[in-house]
């Protein structure tokens, strides 16, 4: 368990976080959700905007390992490249363990954090995120969308997804006891006693959803929808960054 003064939200954390639960990561995520979050994924690369580029650099935020991409490819067959960026040095390494050959040219692997990466402006024709966001706070949200915000050519779409807390749901209270009781519990016997993936938990109750995010990137002067998926279980944000006229 976590110490009650532990920073869930600094950038050392999540990366230990990620670095240490990255070879369960694909397989876990896929069962503890019941398959969910492949739906949830194609969902959301459905929500992104076509690219007026044929040959689209995406830029792909928290990448982990790499599930996202064959959803991308299927979707713009003739992208130029994935950026995949991430912050987990291990999530880097299975991503590149488990590349088909056919595309693992087309994945570029930037190890940063989101909030401080270096990408030039105005690089990514497309953006997408997939259950990153609930590892930042309110304050690092808003910067966050900054950073798509200066990212995207004018013009250039986003999606961004993220499990959730579906306030409102007459069944969140078997939800709620699901992440937050049998989760933890499944763990610790099937995963060596780790404790990892039950911040999912702490992570969707903190967050809440996507309405914070979508004021912020809003604030950031991009036009953006906001949708819920499955009774709330999940919520996401698209939209474009709008060309200046002059």
């Amino acid at each position: 368990m976590n110490d009650q003064n532990t920073d869930i939200y600094a950038p050392e954390f999540v990366a230990d976080l990620f670095d240490r639960c990255s070879s369960s990561y694909r397989r876990w995520s896929s069962v503890s959700s019941f398959g969910f979050v492949s739906l949830w994924r194609h969902q959301c690369v459905a929500r992104l905007i076509a690219a007026s580029n044929p040959r689209p650099v995406i830029v792909d935020l928290m990448a982990g390992t790499g599930e996202v991409w064959p959803y991308l490819l299927r979707r713009f067959p003739d992208l130029d490249t994935v950026c995949a960026l991430d912050i987990s040095h291990r999530m880097h390494l299975e991503a590149v363990d488990r590349l088909h050959g056919e595309y693992a040219d087309r994945i570029t692997h930037i190890e940063a954090d989101a909030l401080q990466t270096d990408l030039p402006a105005n690089h990514a024709d497309l953006l997408v995120s997939t259950f990153g966001l609930k590892t930042f706070n309110p304050e690092q949200q808003t910067e966050l969308a900054k950073q798509i915000a200066r990212i995207l050519k004018p013009g250039g779409g986003f999606a961004l997804i993220e499990a959730s807390d579906p306030k409102g749901w007459a069944l969140r209270p078997l939800y709620r006891f699901y992440l937050d009781k049998v989760l933890p519990t499944v763990e610790r016997y099937f995963l060596r006693g780790a404790n990892d993936f039950s911040m999912i938990g702490t992570y969707t109750r903190n967050f809440g959803d996507c309405a914070e995010m979508a004021d912020a990137l809003k604030a950031a002067g991009l036009e953006v929808t906001s949708r819920s998926h499955f009774f709330g279980c999940a919520t996401s944000v698209a939209g474009t960054k709008p060309i200046v006229q002059f």
